[in-house]
């Protein structure tokens, strides 16, 4: 292991992708920073591994207690554990990068949405909202960061992997009795949820994610996953068919204020928008 190695501050390493991600990490001799609720979750990885390599640390990621201390050395709502909890990561990550890394090292912040951060699922409206928000938050700072920081974020969109994402770390709630009929849309999902529609394998989306980080021409969001790439393509397709709908694009362009040259609105805002 070189001390020049890429150093990875991995949330969520107890189980799942991020458990996959922080052992894909050591086995290809960087280091890692792997936290987690649970600290007894990684005793298997501090007995295989020196500290010199990897460092374990408590973390929740909604308490900036504990971020601030991963750094150095829970509450279940979903919109908090899925956007605010990252949001408080980066807000630490980004001035760590700036300020304590070498001039011009920076860093790479990989958020993991999820497709569910591109398309609403139908009896999983929290999480797609949590997801959306952190989307939203990654494609903005991207865009806000000054070049010479050489700090850049990405979106990782998984489709289903098999984790326990379903299973024991999935809160079930009851059904509303006006929800629980045949053809409702969210009815027909959770029949269809089952561990064979996780096609996902995170072991190899830990290795996707090692090739992600280590490459400078990448585009905003990635998909992990068959399914991952059919949904954001599909969607795609139907936004980009919507805005060239002429009935839609000639209602859109008629709430301008009189006097407003289309033309030079959209020179304007390519400008400002278009990278």
């Amino acid at each position: 292991m070189s001390s020049n190695s890429r150093v990875w501050l991995v949330t969520g390493s107890s189980q799942g992708l991020g458990r996959a991600l922080v052992e894909a990490i050591l086995l290809a001799g960087e280091r890692a920073v792997a936290t987690a609720r649970n600290l007894s979750s990684l005793q298997s990885l501090t007995s295989k591994y020196p500290s010199t390599q990897l460092l374990v640390v408590e973390l929740d990621v909604v308490n900036e207690k504990h971020i601030g201390r991963a750094f150095e050395a829970t509450k279940e709502k979903q919109v908090e554990v899925l956007f605010w909890g990252p949001v408080h990561i980066c807000q630490k990550a980004i001035p760590f990068f700036r300020d304590v890394n070498p001039p011009g090292v920076g860093g790479h912040i990989l958020n993991i949405t999820s497709i569910g951060g591109y398309q609403g699922v139908p009896s999983l409206a929290f999480y797609n909202a949590g997801k959306f928000a952190l989307e939203g938050l990654t494609e903005a700072l991207a865009r806000e960061m000054l070049p010479e920081w050489n700090i850049r974020a990405t979106i990782i969109e998984p489709g289903g992997l098999q984790t326990a994402w379903s299973g024991s770390s999935l809160v079930q709630l009851p059904v509303l009795p006006i929800y629980k009929q045949e053809h409702a849309p969210s009815e027909q999902l959770r029949r269809l949820r089952d561990p064979s529609m996780a096609i996902g394998d995170p072991a190899k989306a830990a290795q996707a994610l090692l090739k992600i980080a280590g490459r400078k021409d990448l585009p905003m969001r990635i998909q992990l996953g068959t399914d991952a790439v059919f949904m954001v393509r599909s969607k795609a397709k139907r936004t980009l068919d919507d805005t060239l709908n002429p009935e839609w694009e000639d209602l859109a362009h008629s709430t301008n204020r009189d006097g407003i040259e289309k033309d030079k609105v959209l020179e304007k805002v390519k400008a400002a928008v278009i990278e």
